[in-house]
């Protein structure tokens, strides 16, 4: 992307990426060295080198240079290419990976871990296409253990409920409680050890969290239950039934056994959310076959291409790093980077991405850019980064958590209190039942979740479409957008002009006249006469020398070819020679107020026709600005084109409100008097120009294939550049943030309902108490349920509105 943005990101490397290093003194080619801190190929030339415990090293600019400056150990003890793994680049969590907690995005630590904050399991900043299980192989393990000791406990407490099996009296008290002990003790002590090490936590720094509730309760009916088992005669009478201390062994191991599996299936569901840039990682191949000096062929690993590396691609291979096609020609599916499913067309000059598949033909390209700074790359880290940053709508979700757990803790206390004094008999034992169940199905979890899950999933579903957002706000505005400015140039045009028509007259023919004018525009570097020259090698019309050349300033321009005078230019040229364009009048005036640009042609003194250039609309630009105008929001178009040229696309397009002449100030003057008449604006721009108003709208779009400053100002980016993305991106803000509120509403509820009942609510009415165990099912399923709705994302539709190409 742009050049600061590169500058910027040398020197750290992402656990997706690990650079190949050579010393200086070992080149990579002929006087050829490594810059050790981005990894790029610098000439020895270099006036950019340092020093260092007498090596010298050589960079790419005084930004790396001062980076090493800095701390050169850090660039120095980079892995070299035999250190390397094979999966190494954009494949593998790293020893040194950076980890964060989806609740709590400003907790980070280096390697796997637990959240201080929340205890949950910590998961990789950066998406990986092989992904770190340790975690989820812990937790599974553990619930294999937990439960092939849990069942059989099960069975041997509730056998008395089955006709014929009743093992407690068959086996007699004293067997019977300490078969319970054994059963239960490995589960509680070694499977619920982690939860028991996360609870410790949140007391000792008072981050109080579901751990918290988790400890307190399976640690209160184990514990009661191993004193009852061993000291019976401690506990007062209103703790006995039927005068036998009872045991809570088997409702501690299934709370355990329980939590355990709503653990495997949350990291289950977690591991999902980020599968769009999962699959986009997966798109790199390990290996690209490189072309040496001599024309011969040598395949080499991602991690050793270097900027101008020559490289070949063949048919039904992945292209490994950006580039330039050289040689050759091919269609490429692009859909996972721009969302189009038709394949595009590639020759000479164009340009390539890292993680497209080439489809027919074969064809050599330059390596332009590799390793972080390939668009993939780029694309990957921006969703990363937006799915970390949180939505003002999770304020919500925090200020209720900050006080979450103290009044679950507050109500779990009352709850004992209103059972020991006013609850039937047994009084104490009904309390610590329904204190326990209190503790345990309470769930900050679900609440904490209910946010961050879906804009991480809603973020990958956005780049799976070509539309990559850089914050959860911009995604959670889009759908309060009442206002969208759009510039015309690159945004609503295409950017750059094209021929549209030839039309000849008196005998000639339109190929003639197009032979003829690309033959005398063909040294003009007008971006007209470009776009002449360009259309007519397209259609392989022949253009031969021009000679005499002779080019007249805001006119046109004159030569000989084959011993014929041409002149091309305006009205004023023409009338300058003498040639008469009255036939030509009535065609002109309509491709004028079509906002085209009329050159005439004159062979030797006599019209032979005219040749109109435009910056053409784009094909999906009066669709999608007729979808927005349908969803309420106001289109204005600001433009610094010409108000005739403004108001012509404006026409075309259904815009009401245009104006042209409009300067980059102007253009950020009139969205802050937009944002102060109490609209919600966004700005549609590609340009340097854009780049003001793009910062300053409340959400600024960019066009993909536009600078990188206006890609650097703007919180979305359309990959692909069509209009449509802006349809799309708003559907994307409105099916998350339904889908957020709804997470919310099912953990409030949850809440609000199950905490009550667990505390004895139903008991003067039903005669029912919940079981521990049933609130840590229902407390283990919530959290499941928040993220499960939060994955109905990743298949939601975004249209009405067809995918890139489909209007084709």
């Amino acid at each position: 992307m742009n050049q600061k943005n590169q500058s910027t990101c040398c020197g750290h490397t992402s656990p997706e990426k690990k650079v190949v290093v050579a010393p200086a003194g070992s080149p990579i080619s002929e006087k050829t060295y490594i810059d050790p801190v981005c990894g790029m190929k610098v000439s020895a030339n270099s006036k950019k080198s340092v020093e260092h415990d007498g090596t010298t090293y050589y960079f790419c600019s005084e930004s790396c240079v001062a980076k090493f400056r800095t701390n050169a150990k850090q660039y120095l003890s980079k892995p070299t290419s035999s250190d390397i793994a094979p999966k190494a680049s954009l494949q593998a969590v790293t020893k040194d990976a950076i980890f964060t907690c989806p609740m709590h995005p400003e907790v980070q630590q280096v390697g796997p871990g637990s959240c201080p904050k929340c205890g949950m399991a910590l998961e990789p900043m950066e998406a990986t296409a092989e992904e770190d299980t340790t975690e989820l192989d812990d937790m599974t393990r553990r619930l294999w253990v937990s439960t092939a000791l849990t069942v059989p406990l099960l069975i041997l407490t509730m056998g008395e409920m089955v006709p014929g099996i009743d093992f407690h009296s068959r086996l007699g008290t004293t067997v019977f409680n300490w078969l319970q002990a054994a059963l239960a003790t490995p589960v509680v002590l070694w499977a619920g050890w982690p939860f028991f090490e996360r609870a410790g936590a949140s007391f000792r720094t008072w981050n109080l969290n579901m751990f918290s509730l988790i400890g307190l309760g399976t640690g209160a009916a184990f514990v009661f239950s191993v004193v009852s088992l061993l000291f019976p005669e401690l506990l007062p009478v209103d703790f006995k039934m039927n005068g036998m201390a009872p045991l809570y062994f088997e409702a501690a191991a299934a709370i355990i056994t329980l939590v355990l599996v709503g653990q495997v299936l949350e990291l289950r569901a977690r591991s999902r959310t980020n599968s769009a840039i999962k699959l986009l990682l997966g798109l790199v191949p390990n290996t690209a076959v490189r072309l040496r000096l001599d024309g011969s062929e040598e395949e080499v690993h991602l991690d050793e291409i270097h900027v101008g590396d020559r490289l070949r691609v063949k048919p039904g291979d992945k292209v490994p790093v950006d580039g330039e096609v050289v040689e050759g020609r091919s269609n490429i599916d692009e859909s996972m980077i721009t969302g189009e499913p038709i394949p595009s067309e590639k020759t000479v000059g164009s340009k390539v991405s890292a993680g497209t598949v080439n489809q027919t033909g074969s064809f050599v390209f330059t390596a332009q850019k590799v390793g972080a700074e390939t668009l993939l790359a780029h694309i990957v880290k921006m969703v990363n980064d937006a799915s970390r940053s949180r939505a003002p709508i999770q304020k919500i979700a925090d200020a209720v958590a900050g006080w979450f757990v103290p009044v679950v803790m507050g109500v779990a206390l009352m709850a004992f209190v209103i059972w020991a004094f006013f609850g039937s008999p047994p009084a104490l034992a009904h309390a610590l039942v329904a204190t326990v169940s209190v503790l345990i199905i309470a769930c900050p979890c679900a609440l904490g979740l209910a946010t961050p899950i879906s804009i991480m999933v809603g973020i990958g579903r956005g780049a799976q479409e070509g539309i990559l957002i850089k914050d959860a706000e911009a995604l959670e505005l889009m759908e309060k957008v009442d206002t969208l400015v759009v510039d015309k140039t690159g945004t609503l045009t295409e950017g750059h002009p094209k021929v549209q028509d030839v039309v000849a007259i008196n005998g000639f023919t339109e190929n003639e006249v197009l032979s003829l004018a690309a033959s005398l525009e063909q040294d003009s570097e007008h971006p007209l006469a470009q776009a002449i020259v360009g259309y007519a090698k397209e259609k392989n019309i022949k253009i031969v020398e021009a000679k005499d050349f002779d080019s007249i300033t805001g006119k046109g321009i004159r030569g000989v070819i084959d011993d014929k005078s041409v002149a091309v230019g305006n009205a004023v040229l023409m009338s300058d020679v003498g040639v008469d364009i009255a036939s030509l009048q009535s065609k002109t005036q309509e491709l004028q107020a079509l906002a085209k640009s009329v050159m005439f042609l004159a062979i030797d003194g006599k019209a032979a026709g005219l040749v109109s250039v435009a910056d053409p609309i784009k094909p999906t630009a009066a669709r999608a600005i007729a979808k927005l105008k349908a969803a309420g929001i106001r289109i204005v178009l600001l433009t610094g084109d010409n108000v005739a040229t403004a108001a012509s696309v404006a026409r075309q397009l259904g815009i009401d409100d245009v104006k042209g002449n409009v300067m980059p100030s102007d253009k950020y003057r009139h969205v802050q008097m937009l944002q102060a008449a109490g609209h919600i604006v966004a700005m549609a721009g590609d340009g340097v120009n854009d780049a003001p108003a793009l910062a300053q709208a409340n959400v600024g779009i960019a066009m993909g294939t536009g600078t990188d400053i206006a890609m650097n100002s703007a919180r979305i980016v359309l990959v692909k550049g069509d209009l449509l993305g802006i349809v799309r991106v708003r559907l994307l803000s409105q099916v998350t943030m339904r889908n957020i509120k709804q997470n919310l509403f099912f953990a409030f509820a949850y809440n609000l309902i199950g905490v009550p009942i667990a505390a004895g609510a139903l008991y003067p009415w039903f005669g029912l108490l919940l079981s521990p165990m049933i609130a840590s099912a229902a407390m283990a399923l919530s959290s499941v349920s928040v993220i499960g709705n939060a994955l109905r994302l990743r298949s939601a539709t975004l249209a009405h509105t067809p995918r890139y190409g489909c209007h084709r």
